[in-house]
């Protein structure tokens, strides 16, 4: 007997396994719709700008190349580090708890596999880390 089941971040099976273009948008709005309503992120919230459509464009087309997909980030917006790119703001476990907490909340809300939802999440908390990683390097350099 084989195991028919996907690898997920192997290939673009991640990318099938949200979705498609589709599920990661849908993913993408849930993401922003808990960070607008849910209490415990008012301090994530206040770093965005009010209006979210470039933030929703750019989250959607960064999750397509790093799910397997379309490099849509690269060809729409150029090249990007994420960690580099927030860098700017002082990020620290709080803030990325914060974001792991509505990305939690948003994959809870999809009819994503249990084991791709689980798998999904803990692959999101390394750019996550890494972008706490590089806040921290930068107020320390400046120092």
């Amino acid at each position: 007997m084989t195991d028919n089941s996907p690898t997920y971040g192997q290939a673009d099976a991640s990318y099938q396994a949200v979705g498609g273009l589709e599920g990661i948008r849908q993913l993408v709005t849930d993401f922003y719709q808990e960070m607008d309503s849910w209490e415990g992120a008012r301090e994530l919230r206040a770093l965005h700008a009010e209006d979210l459509t470039l933030a929703r464009e750019k989250l959607t087309a960064f999750l397509s190349g790093w799910l397997g997909g379309p490099r849509l980030f690269q060809q729409q917006f150029g090249s990007i580090s994420i960690p580099a790119f927030h860098a700017r703001w002082a990020v620290g476990p709080e803030l990325r708890d914060q974001w792991l907490d509505c990305m939690a909340r948003a994959i809870a809300r999809q009819a994503f596999h249990p084991a791709f939802a689980s798998y999904l999440l803990e692959q999101l908390r390394v750019p996550a880390n890494r972008v706490v990683q590089a806040s921290q390097a930068m107020r320390q350099a400046q120092q």
